[in-house]
């Protein structure tokens, strides 16, 4: 019965992002075109490279919000890293999220990332990752834990406040498709990535804020 309440309530704030996703259109195209900074492009697979190509449209963060992804507003930084239950974030920041909820399903598609990551370049934006992201309450009990570009994505682990509901159970994997990241493709953070000491930044601590 437990599980089953969890898994309505998780239903539900799926259901609330929707509407705030819907909402944020108007806040949302207020957000800088990206710049030309050039990041340090990362060695990718011929299958990755095929997926970053097809992407490609959003270096242009205004792209992003008409094809339905609204900015998170936060840019988010672990300084020091720190452990979210089962999952350990490295020292490095990750950027600020546009997230698409109508992307949010109980399957994954290569061309269909749920997160766009960009990183604050001025007052401008300029992609960096993407990321896959499935609701802990749209995979079956007993389930073995999604894949996605045959690696198993991360969690399940409660929502990363400020910028989600904790209840907002989930498993993610990002994938740093433009910019080059030290600890690997598929690393969580980019410690050669830092978030502005000002404005929407939030810095984690030593231990995950829940």
């Amino acid at each position: 019965m437990q599980g089953t309440t969890h898994r309505r309530r998780s239903t539900t704030v799926v259901a609330g992002l929707l509407l705030v996703g819907s909402f944020s259109a108007g806040a949302g195209a207020q957000v800088q075109q990206a710049g030309a900074v050039k990041a340090t492009a990362p060695k990718l697979t011929a299958a990755l490279a095929g997926v970053r190509a097809g992407l490609d449209k959003y270096r242009d963060p205004l792209a992003a919000v008409r094809d339905g992804f609204y900015s998170s507003i936060s840019c988010i930084d672990f300084p020091k890293g720190t452990v979210d239950g089962t999952v350990t974030y490295k020292p490095g920041a990750m950027g600020v999220h546009f997230i698409n909820m109508g992307n949010v399903g109980p399957k994954l598609d290569p061309a269909k990332p749920q997160v766009l990551i960009y990183k604050p370049v001025g007052d401008k934006l300029q992609l960096v990752a993407a990321e896959w992201f499935m609701p802990a309450a749209l995979v079956k009990d007993g389930a073995p834990k999604p894949k996605m570009f045959d690696q198993v994505m991360q969690g399940p682990m409660p929502g990363h406040e400020p910028i989600m509901p904790a209840e907002l159970r989930h498993y993610d994997l990002h994938v740093w498709l433009w910019e080059d990241n030290p600890g690997g493709v598929f690393e969580p953070t980019n410690a050669s990535l830092k978030c502005p000491t000002g404005g929407y930044s939030y810095f984690e601590g030593t231990s995950h804020k829940h």
